[in-house]
């Protein structure tokens, strides 16, 4: 009768454990458990992070990482197989289609900061970069001062719009701020002198003139509207469960020699669809975000 009462003691253990870990499965990883799918928000022209190749394929650097963030969901919520969705983003949809729980990772070139900290979370930097604008070379266009009482574009609901309209402000500036609704408009409207400059993350702004159809007329300004920033890949706020296999992917990632052959795949080798190479040798501070991965939104958190 002993041994009886002690079996059923045990499975009444055991039962009760599992009962615990059922509940205690919630937020994305629940979703993603109860669905067997996971929702992978992309850009169409973030080129090299997250863009479309010729078959209409979302692929870039951001891209490959948020696929090793699905293997170790896979792998956390022991599945056999995960479903992997593909919902297109802009830079004014992506935050609120992370936050009403539409998108469940955002993988391309947004810059973490403290303002959107309070909408969305971020997982470990996997590039810096600063705000600059690039121009003809023939409009001579060096400074930012240079710009005075030009039309000048950015992107609508990115950073860079904001610090553009921001220092239009405090230097009196008179700039004609025009917002394009993606980053290949606002390029196409210097293109085509509808704008004299537009203003972006310095690395975007670079493999848009590596693409474009005369490479060599176009120059990147040295004047910043920032200091370097973090692209982080974006989630849901206040999801500590998911965070906490999101975070260990990327930095188990990152601090592996793997993290710098996926760099160099992206930024110092051709490129498709045009076979670019946009030769951009990783940096001190990018070697040091990815030795010591944060998911800091303080850009002097990543200064050597």
């Amino acid at each position: 009768m002993k041994h009886i009462r002690l079996l059923g003691t045990v499975i009444a253990v055991a039962i009760c454990a599992g009962q615990v870990q059922a509940q205690e499965l919630t937020g994305t990883l629940k979703k993603i458990k109860d669905t067997g799918a996971i929702t992978i928000g992309f850009r169409d022209s973030s080129v090299p992070f997250s863009y479309l190749d010729d078959n209409q394929k979302p692929i870039g650097f951001a891209m490959d990482i948020c696929y090793k963030i699905v293997d170790a969901v896979k792998a956390d919520l022991k599945l056999d197989k995960l479903e992997v969705k593909l919902n297109p983003v802009t830079s004014a949809t992506r935050i609120p289609l992370i936050a009403n729980g539409t998108v469940d990772l955002e993988c391309g070139s947004t810059t973490n900061n403290a303002d959107r900290q309070k909408q969305v979370a971020f997982t470990n930097t996997h590039f810096l970069t600063a705000s600059r604008f690039v121009s003809k070379k023939a409009s001579k266009l060096n400074s930012i001062d240079d710009l005075k009482g030009k039309s000048v574009v950015s992107t609508s609901g990115t950073t860079n719009i904001k610090q553009l309209t921001e220092a239009n402000a405090a230097r009196n500036l008179g700039i004609n701020v025009i917002a394009a609704k993606d980053h290949a408009e606002a390029f196409l409207m210097v293109e085509t002198d509808r704008a004299v400059a537009f203003v972006m993350d310095d690395i975007l702004l670079a493999s848009l003139a590596a693409g474009s159809k005369d490479p060599t007329g176009y120059v990147i300004s040295k004047d910043a509207f920032s200091k370097p920033e973090p692209y982080g890949i974006m989630l849901r706020k206040d999801d500590a469960p998911f965070k906490k296999v999101v975070d260990g992917a990327t930095a188990a990632l990152y601090t592996s020699p793997e993290g710098a052959k996926l760099y160099d795949k992206w930024f110092m080798a051709k490129i498709p669809p045009k076979g670019l190479n946009l030769n951009v040798p990783m940096g001190a501070e990018q070697k040091k975000s990815f030795a010591k991965p944060s998911d800091s939104a303080d850009p002097d958190a990543y200064a050597m």
